[in-house]
């Protein structure tokens, strides 16, 4: 039986099958019940470039996008909370949903997974949950040399499982997904050029693009 919840945050500015298909892949691969996937309001890693569509499209995209699959949810705890969209602030929200036992994914890619140490209160979240990296082939697998210099004597290998167990309990795993060609950047600019993004994202993500002009190049999209 399916069990466990995992958190897949981002700007998804806008969703795509990109992001669709590593969840479904992440939940399948973990036997989780549900992935929730956490629009960022404000991303605190990216004050230079902000997303360029507001956070209530994104989120409408969201919901729009998984709206056919059971297993997956939109939870809108970012955009409806003020301030920087920090993680260590919604995974601590979702524990104090699910409770203390509750089996807790955090979802993210390997290029985010590497800033880690430049994370609010980074060693305080991975007392919290477990963690899914995700990488695309050829990328090189994790070692504990290439881990963030913060988390690297938090863990060890566990040749059982191929992952790393943190010295509070909780796995460090890498999930290997399907390599995707797709981009939120390349299908803004797709936009912005009058150019289809269909086969590219969700029909009911395309149709919200085009209602709602979005990304388009008169409103500044880059």
């Amino acid at each position: 039986m399916s069990s466990g919840t995992g958190i897949f945050g981002g700007t998804f500015d806008p969703i795509h099958l990109g992001h669709l298909r590593a969840a479904e892949e992440v939940r399948e691969a973990l036997g989780l019940a549900e992935v929730r996937f956490v629009p960022a309001a404000t991303p605190p890693h990216r004050r230079s470039a902000p997303p360029v569509a507001p956070a209530e499209d994104r989120y409408r995209m969201v919901q729009l996008g998984i709206a056919d699959n059971p297993g997956f949810r939109c939870w809108d705890i970012e955009v409806s909370r003020a301030g920087p969209s920090y993680s260590i602030d919604t995974v601590r929200a979702a524990r104090d949903e699910l409770g203390p036992a509750a089996r807790l994914v955090l979802v993210l890619g390997v290029d985010a997974f590497r800033d880690f140490e430049t994370w609010k209160d980074h060693a305080t979240l991975l007392t919290l949950c477990d963690i899914a990296v995700l990488t695309r082939p050829p990328a090189a697998n994790l070692t504990a040399e290439n881990f963030p210099l913060a988390a690297r004597k938090a863990f060890r290998y566990d040749p059982d499982s191929d992952g790393f167990v943190h010295e509070s309990g909780h796995v460090l795993s890498l999930q290997r997904i399907t390599s995707l060609d797709i981009s939120a950047t390349a299908i803004r600019a797709r936009v912005a050029a009058r150019r289809s993004i269909r086969f590219l994202v969700p029909c009911a993500v395309e149709r919200y693009i085009a209602e709602h002009r979005l990304y388009r190049q008169e409103d500044g999209a880059r």
